[in-house]
């Protein structure tokens, strides 16, 4: 066996491969066909990534999947700010995609999506700028040798595009070590007496969440040195059962869930009860609800379908139906027992109840309510 024989057969066992890796044909097929300007040390050129995010068909037949749904305008302006000198900021409420657009953009751009910092309440300077393999520091003191990059570090020398996810998580105090690198494209080494410049091709997406604002706001002074994209929910029902769908095709194929039949009914009614829920309507305008505590995003109804059809293979006939769905709805909905529990209750009685063709579902969910 040779090494990529080994390398693909590696791949086939990852529960989830990285998007260079998940969309390599792609990737391959667009860069093949793609014959307009590149900036420095991009794997595509801008209409090439856009097209990769958005979907289309080349000129030899090849079929480019959309892995987002949503204005065409908004990835255009993501991606020509990653052509730029300012960095990327895509900012939105839990469920808008943020994170997968920001390892998508990474993959079409520089063919590497994992070059990620992981912001949290915890996340050190060291994530950002660099840090010491003490023992060699010990041994000999600080060098190069000793230093131990960071992914913002090889970003800026492989002329790469760096992700920071969640960076109002990130304390204060570590998100300002960034205007430095973000403005000047510097990365200072005082403890060598060097530093490190960006080479062309670097730049960085972070992401941010609407729900936490008043964490670790942005300073001023950081914040001018993004460029901010807002992604929205999805703007229709037909929209989001499309990315619902299709998200959870290809989750299903990576567990080996067999397709259901008929799910998209499903589909549909978990879309429904997740757009009144949070619009506080109900989808005739004719009712008006409370919302929730949750937010009762995209990626929640992914989690609660692909849990059903999980149900549905493993303890059912392997059909999707109302039972199957009916817990998921439920944890995802009610995250406060007290104030969320009524809210629900409400809902069950006031819209589901009297709804055509909603009856079993009303069931299954009085039934795991209990």
């Amino acid at each position: 066996m040779t090494v990529s024989d080994t390398t693909a057969a590696i791949g086939a066992e990852v529960l989830r491969p990285h998007a260079e890796d998940a969309f390599a044909d792609e990737l391959k097929a667009l860069a093949a066909a793609d014959d307009r300007p590149r900036p420095e040390r991009w794997r595509l050129s801008p209409w090439a990534v856009a097209t990769y995010l958005l979907g289309g068909t080349l000129p030899d037949g090849t079929v480019i999947t959309p892995k987002y749904v949503g204005p065409r305008r908004l990835v255009e302006v993501a991606v020509t700010t990653l052509a730029t000198d300012r960095a990327l900021l895509l900012l939105g409420v839990p469920g808008t995609a943020k994170t997968w657009v920001s390892e998508h953009l990474a993959a079409a751009v520089s063919g590497d999506s994992t070059l990620l910092v992981q912001g949290t309440a915890g996340t050190p300077e060291e994530a950002v700028r660099y840090g010491w393999n003490y023992a060699q520091l010990l041994a000999h003191g600080p060098s190069r040798d000793a230093l131990v990059p960071s992914p913002l570090m090889r970003a800026m020398s492989e002329g790469m595009t760096a992700r920071i996810e969640e960076l109002t998580r990130i304390p204060a105090d570590v998100q300002d070590s960034l205007i430095t690198i973000l403005s000047e494209k510097t990365l200072p080494l005082p403890e060598l007496g060097q530093e490190v410049q960006a080479v062309r091709g670097f730049n960085v997406i972070a992401t941010a969440n609407d729900r936490d604002r008043g964490v670790n706001e942005l300073s001023s002074a950081l914040r001018r040195r993004f460029n901010t994209v807002v992604l929205p929910l999805p703007a229709t029902p037909e929209a989001e059962v499309d990315i619902v769908s299709r998200r959870v095709d290809q989750v299903g194929r990576s567990l080996d869930l067999p397709p259901a039949p008929d799910g998209l009914a499903e589909i549909r009614r978990v879309v429904t009860v997740f757009r009144e829920l949070r619009d506080g309507v109900t989808t005739d305008g004719r009712t008006k609800l409370k919302s929730p505590s949750g937010t009762l995003s995209t990626a929640e109804a992914i989690s609660v379908v692909t849990n059903g059809l999980a149900l549905a293979a493993h303890f059912g006939d392997g059909v999707l139906r109302p039972g199957d769905v009916a817990a998921g709805i439920l944890g995802a909905v009610v995250r406060d027992p007290a104030a969320d529990r009524v809210v629900w209750q409400e809902y069950l009685e006031t819209v589901v109840r009297e709804r055509d063709g909603w009856k079993d579902f009303y069931r299954a969910c009085r039934e795991v309510s209990v």
